[in-house]
């Protein structure tokens, strides 16, 4: 099918949109002289997309409702069956919604994108199958991932398994869900300012964000180059260390991947034991004016129980992680309104996997804005408004500062193995009852985030890790490494898990 070639009239209009005035003489020109061009175009259009091949079958699947589905954590049930062996054979798999995995519907919680059936394999599905693992579906996360609670997906809100009513958390939401409901062994989540940790907190599982760029985010429906991360959310920590086994390495498609770093054994440099490690207890990772006294007592005695396993435990201040969470909110608003919304998920200037099908799926949200979630449109608000009015300045800073706080971090892991805070300043809260206020339905999103979202910005590994409940309510500890140090974190979480039952402290 031929390029549609424009009239006069609609070059002239998109000349005046750019601010350039053309007179009619030139128009002409211009008309004329651009025909070769759309000719160029007509031979890209003809030719097959040049995406890896799907190879392991699958079931289109169903949307599960009813007991099936009790906490509103599938989006949809399929099955796609690995390898026979691997390191994950036998294992179930559920992938959060907003990765690709072909003749699978994919909603990534949004109405906008509701019917898009993606036409690729992400590249981390094609990891775990070749595993052995097998893939049983689409887990609910929440509109467009723009959320920390887990009420904002437009099929329904998720429920936390450990209380219902009470939010799981987002935007991984089902993800952390299943693991924690015992119906799935593995899941993927993703993570831009919190979205792996923030669930695996709420529901009591745990949740590795990977060093940026360790796990190829190939096939996974971009929010912002410079802070997506995809991961494990699994109920123990063997399994997730296994997991980023499988997950981990350059797959030459992925940008976000410059540094080639590969897959360590982490579940085997795992059982080194913690005695004699550095363990640094973030001093302003705790005490926001959201936190819940009696869940940071808990990670404090969590760090104290480290101390009885023979590591060496003190107090540290990193002052510029109060600011973590402002560096990063630039970023994410303004960054995520232009990548996401505006560029339809891809953007332009970057070598790797576009996934076309999703580009032209995802471009009709422009037509029905209206329905976005009021979490995305309040942050697309705010976005647009500073890439408007400051021609992306506070963007550009922030992206500076961000090597500032990168630099803090770095400047305590010189003295430190680990850092050690509160993954989440509270436990989970109350689901936004339908008809919530604005002011109940945002804030129940995003009040969660100043510990995990800095590190979102500066790329460092970072864990949940449940350390303890608070009237029945999971509480998550989080622990941080150096860059590439995925292997360090995965001694400290398995060495607590287990000496200590954390559902019984």
């Amino acid at each position: 099918m031929a390029v549609k070639r424009p009239t006069p009239a609609q070059l002239d209009e998109v000349a005046i949109s750019l601010g350039i005035h053309l007179s009619e003489a030139q128009l002409a020109s211009y008309h004329t002289l651009l025909q070769p061009n759309f000719d160029a175009y007509d031979v890209i259009d003809a030719m097959p997309d040049y995406v890896p091949r799907v190879t392991y079958p699958r079931t289109p699947g169903y949307r599960p409702s009813g007991e099936e589905n009790r906490y509103g954590a599938w989006y949809v049930k399929s099955e796609v069956k690995g390898a026979p062996t691997g390191k994950l054979a036998g294992k179930t798999v559920a992938l959060k919604d907003n990765v690709c995995l072909a003749g699978v519907p994919m909603m990534n919680g949004a109405s906008t994108l509701e019917g898009y059936v993606p036409d690729v394999d992400a590249t981390i599905v094609t990891r775990l199958l070749d595993a052995g693992a097998t893939i049983v579906g689409k887990a609910t996360c929440e509109y467009f991932c723009f959320s920390g609670g887990s009420h904002t997906s437009a099929p329904a809100p998720v429920h936390n398994p450990r209380k219902m009513g009470y939010s799981a958390g987002g935007s991984s939401s089902g993800s952390a869900a299943l693991v924690a409901a015992g119906e799935v062994d593995l899941a993927i989540g993703g993570d831009q300012g919190g979205s792996i940790r923030m669930p695996a907190s709420y529901c009591g599982i745990y949740g590795m964000k990977p060093t940026h760029g360790l796990v190829p985010y190939t096939g996974v429906m971009p929010i912002e180059l410079t802070i997506d991360h995809t991961g494990p959310m699994t109920a123990n920590v063997t399994d997730n260390a296994l997991m980023l086994e499988v997950l981990a390495g350059p797959d030459g498609l992925d940008p976000r991947q410059y540094a080639g770093q590969t897959a360590k054994p982490y579940s085997d440099l795992m059982k080194e034991g913690v005695r004699g490690l550095k363990i640094g207890v973030v001093k302003e990772g705790f005490g926001w004016p959201q936190s819940l006294a009696e869940s940071d007592a808990k990670v404090r005695a969590a760090a104290d129980h480290f101390a009885e396993l023979g590591a060496k435990v003190s107090e540290v201040s990193i002052p510029m992680h109060r600011v973590g969470p402002s560096i990063w909110l630039p970023i994410a608003a303004e960054g995520a309104t232009q990548q996401m919304m505006k560029d339809n998920g891809h953007g332009f200037n970057w070598k790797g996997l576009y996934v076309t099908g999703m580009i032209d799926y995802h471009a009709g949200w422009h037509e029905r804005a209206d329905e976005l979630s009021e979490t995305l449109k309040i942050t697309m608000v705010l976005g647009e408004y500073f890439i408007r009015h400051y021609r992306g300045h506070f963007y550009a800073k922030a992206q500076n500062l961000s090597r500032q706080l990168t630099a803090a971090y770095d400047a305590a892991f010189a003295d430190y193995d680990l850092l050690l805070m509160p993954t989440l300043p509270l436990t989970a809260t109350p689901l936004p009852k339908p008809g919530a206020s604005v002011e109940e339905v945002v804030t129940r999103a995003f009040e969660m985030l100043p510990n995990t979202c800095p590190f979102d910005c500066t790329g460092h590994p970072a864990m949940s890790v449940p350390c303890g409940t608070v009237d029945g309510l999971p509480v998550g500890m989080m622990l941080i490494a150096k860059h590439w140090d995925e292997a360090t974190i995965y001694r400290g979480a398995y060495a607590f898990e287990q000496s200590i039952d954390w559902m019984k402290v």
